[in-house]
């Protein structure tokens, strides 16, 4: 018997839209709601949460969970068919707070660096730098 495709619905399908057409980047339930709202597309807050559970079991998103952070971050990774998962870290902004991916040579060296020296495996996924970001250091904040 063929495996059956997952079942979806016209507000996963555009979550799924919205989602690959910022991968690469992090996003919030919030900062989803206020795209759907901008695009005139009713999809409810329950419902953006219930699909992305679904898309994080079958392996389409990621979740972020930055500690003293109050919202979660999701990011489209896709299928592993679809590509390999890069190794990410992430920098927070001390000053307003968002969280910025980044994908750096420099940074695995220093991971190498800590495994091969230190005897230390850092977890790429949990590793957070902080400090201000390009705009707050731009605006003064």
């Amino acid at each position: 018997m063929a495996k059956k495709a997952p079942y979806k619905t016209r507000q996963m399908t555009e979550l799924l839209t919205f989602l690959k057409s910022v991968q690469g980047s992090h996003v919030t339930v919030s900062d989803i709601c206020n795209h759907f709202q901008e695009e005139g597309i009713a999809v409810g807050t329950a419902t953006i949460y219930r699909n992305l559970e679904k898309m994080m079991k079958e392996g389409l998103v990621a979740k972020y969970v930055v500690e003293g952070t109050s919202s979660a971050c999701f990011e489209y990774i896709g299928t592993q068919e679809d590509c390999e998962r890069p190794v990410c870290y992430h920098c927070k902004c001390e000053k307003c707070g968002k969280l910025i991916h980044m994908q750096c040579d420099e940074v695995e060296n220093l991971q190498q660096h800590f495994l091969e020296h230190h005897g230390f495996e850092m977890n790429s996924l949990r590793t957070v730098f902080y400090g201000v970001c390009r705009e707050c250091r731009k605006s003064g904040i």
